[in-house]
C-alpha cells in the first residue's frame, strides 16, 4: 500500500495494531477522522491519552477503575460475602450487563495456560486466597470460559479453597463448552449465575 503522506502511513500503521483490524480497515478509520473537524479529533486523542494514565486496577478486585477501589468494590449495597472469579475486565461487564449478579468480583487476568507460558504465578491466584482467609466470605463463584484452560483454572482454585470450607459454584453450562464469556447473550449469561451448580458436582 503507497501512501503519499508519510503521517497518514504512520497513523493506517498504530490504529492497525488493534485488534480485528487490518490496513484497509485503518485506512479508512483514519481517512475519516481526517474529514472531521480538528476538535473532534483532538477529543478522541484527549480520550485515550486520559485513558492512558489515568486508568488503573482496583486494589481489591484487580477491575479497571479510574479510583484506587472500584465503583463496584466500594458500593455498600453490594454482597461482600459473595465473590465471581472471572478472566478479565470483559467478564465483569458482561456479567453486570445481566443485572442479575450482586456480589463483588475477582479478575484474574487470564488463565492457566502452559502453552502460553501463563502458570498460577503471573494471575492473581494468591490475592484471591488471601481474601477468602481474611474475610467473610460465603461463596465464590467460578465463571471463567467453558475451554480446557479454563477447566484447569477453575480445578488449580477450586482445590486450594477446598480447605477452606466454604461453597464454591461454577456457573450453569448455559454456556457452551468452548465459549468465552463475553460473547454470550445477555440472558442465557443471567441464567447462567442464577442457576450455578456446587464445583464438586462437575468432578
Amino acid at each position: 500500500m503507497e501512501f503519499s503522506s508519510k503521517f497518514l502511513e504512520a497513523a493506517v500503521n498504530e490504529v492497525s495494531r488493534l485488534p480485528g483490524i487490518g490496513k484497509k480497515s485503518a485506512l479508512r478509520m483514519v481517512l475519516h477522522l481526517l474529514k472531521q473537524p480538528k476538535e473532534h479529533t483532538g477529543h478522541l486523542v484527549t480520550a485515550l491519552e486520559n485513558m492512558s494514565e489515568h486508568i488503573k486496577a482496583c486494589n481489591v478486585c484487580h477491575n479497571i477503575s479510574d479510583i484506587d477501589i472500584c465503583e463496584i468494590c466500594s458500593n455498600p449495597r453490594r454482597d461482600n460475602s459473595l465473590i465471581c472469579v472471572v478472566e478479565d475486565i470483559r467478564d465483569v461487564m458482561a456479567i453486570e450487563s445481566t443485572s442479575q449478579f450482586k456480589g463483588l468480583y475477582h479478575v484474574l487476568g487470564g488463565k492457566i495456560s502452559p502453552m502460553d507460558g501463563i502458570g498460577p504465578d503471573n494471575l492473581t491466584i494468591k490475592s484471591l486466597i488471601s481474601k477468602v482467609e481474611i474475610g467473610d466470605i460465603k461463596e465464590i463463584i467460578l465463571a471463567l470460559s467453558s475451554t480446557s484452560e479454563g477447566d484447569t483454572t477453575n480445578f488449580y482454585i477450586y482445590k486450594l479453597l477446598e480447605k477452606h470450607k466454604i461453597n464454591v459454584s461454577t456457573i450453569a453450562r448455559g454456556i457452551s463448552v468452548g465459549d468465552e464469556l463475553e460473547y454470550a447473550d445477555e440472558i442465557t449469561l443471567g441464567r447462567s449465575i442464577l442457576h450455578r451448580i456446587p464445583f464438586e458436582k462437575l468432578l
